[in-house]
């Protein structure tokens, strides 16, 4: 690096506020000593290394994340072709970044390929499916770009960004395609890759059954 050029600085970001930027980026161990640090936190790292804080979500968040993984279990254990993750699950990807999705599954095969003591550290794969559940202090176009840039970009074969504010969904496809929902009366179709799996978008409506 020459005397003049600027060096690179890392930002944190908790709840969208920058709080912090005065030091280099994480190396891969600070950062997971900084998660070990800070175990009531859900942290993620974007590609050009900075650090992104979640906040708690809200009531309804936390319910529409449950629904989803309910309904994701459910048919994961009826058909026995992988393993589905939380949101507490750290993805490192291949540029870098190391994400959180509200939801992830992995086929059963690429699982059963990964040595056993990597099934103890964070996850050095890339999930074949992910889903994000926007929540009230989320910024739409954040979420959309993670989606596409950091998802997809990175391997993901199918990926929905679901927003129960607006009752609309987006359905994000390793193509490049992406597909605009409107409206929670209809269902999500897991395609080629959850065969056989559809999720009913009423279920993000916050409404108890009547």
């Amino acid at each position: 690096m020459s005397a003049s050029a600027t060096p690179q600085l890392m930002t944190i970001r908790i709840n969208g506020w920058v709080v912090q930027d005065t030091r280099p980026p994480f190396t891969d161990e600070a950062f997971y000593d900084f998660c070990a640090k800070n175990p009531d936190m859900q942290i993620e790292q974007d590609a050009a290394g900075n650090i992104i804080v979640m906040a708690p979500v809200s009531r309804d968040s936390g319910n529409f994340e449950g629904e989803l993984l309910l309904e994701l279990g459910n048919w994961n254990r009826s058909t026995g072709l992988g393993k589905i993750y939380s949101s507490s699950t750290l993805f490192v990807l291949p540029n870098g970044e190391k994400r959180m999705p509200d939801a992830a599954w992995i086929a059963a095969e690429k699982v059963n390929a990964l040595p056993a003591q990597e099934r103890k550290q964070f996850a050095h794969m890339v999930p074949d499916f992910v889903a994000e559940i926007r929540s009230p202090s989320d910024v739409l176009t954040d979420l959309q770009t993670k989606m596409c840039d950091s998802w997809i970009a990175n391997g993901v074969r199918l990926a929905w960004l679901i927003d129960p504010e607006a009752g609309c969904a987006w359905v994000y496809r390793a193509d490049g395609s992406v597909q605009t929902v409107e409206g929670f009366d209809g269902v999500l179709s897991g395609e080629d890759v959850l065969a056989g799996f559809v999720l009913p978008l009423k279920l993000f409506k916050g409404d108890l059954p009547t």
